[in-house]
């Protein structure tokens, strides 16, 4: 295990050396190459993923673009997902929890359950979620994501390479050092569809019941299961990070 350990952090020191000062298009075809077959990239069709997705579908780059559909989303989002689709003219494997498991939940705690209590909250993510999430990263090597350093107090430390210890893949986050202004730059000048939400207070989105808009000032991620005053806002997709 600690050769092991060694070898993907050898991994993650030799990809930084290479992609130092590329461009984030530049950084996806290397990957995608150096991956063949075994890249994906997960997308909630937030507005860091729309920027993502763009540059995938427009640079035609050979990478699984994904969503976890967990059926508690806002209509805007399967907007949003619909207008992708017809823009791109792409595909995006859609990827749903296991319904025994949703019907088991439901069944015994009731549609709500996620409420009560945070640990049922982290069930419902870890069923609807982080399981369907495993399923695919058990079939690939490298895996993006959109995420950004300034989104929350638990991803400042966030480096554009890692190792996912829990999914034992190479992990890339190329806007790890973009600001909210240069997503919202790129979404405007490249006319990338996104979630309507996003101007009407919800800089975060997740499942409908667990997201509700933000004030001015308020913490980004203060929208997303708003009622746990003491839970790391996290659903457990990006827990285990080493690096982060």
């Amino acid at each position: 295990m600690i050769m092991k350990d060694l070898l993907d952090n050898e991994l993650v020191a030799q990809l930084e050396r290479e992609t130092s000062g590329q461009n984030i298009q530049d950084t996806l075809r290397l990957l995608s190459q150096r991956f063949s077959g075994a890249i994906a990239f997960s997308t909630s069709f937030g507005l860091e993923d729309q920027v993502i997705t763009d540059m995938i579908f427009t640079g035609d780059l050979p990478v699984l673009v994904f969503t976890l559909d967990t059926g508690r989303h806002f209509e805007e989002t399967y907007k949003v997902m619909n207008r992708t689709l017809s823009k791109y003219g792409k595909k995006i494997k859609i990827c749903f929890p296991d319904a025994g498991e949703v019907e088991r939940m439901v069944s015994q705690k009731g549609p709500y359950s996620f409420y009560e209590s945070v640990e049922n909250r982290k069930e419902c993510c870890h069923i609807r979620k982080v399981e369907p999430l495993k399923k695919v990263l058990e079939q690939v090597s490298c895996w993006i994501t959109g995420l950004r350093a300034s989104q929350s107090g638990t991803r400042q430390d966030l480096a554009r390479f890692s190792f996912d210890e829990a999914n034992q893949v190479i992990k890339y986050n190329p806007l790890a050092d973009w600001s909210v202004d240069q997503v919202s730059e790129y979404l405007k000048t490249n006319h990338v569809p996104y979630n309507s939400l996003h101007d009407k207070g919800y800089p975060s989105i997740g499942c409908a019941p667990c997201t509700r808009a933000v004030a001015e000032g308020e913490d980004i991620r203060s929208g997303r299961w708003w009622w746990e005053n003491n839970s790391a806002k996290e659903c457990g997709l990006h827990h285990n990070d080493k690096n982060q």
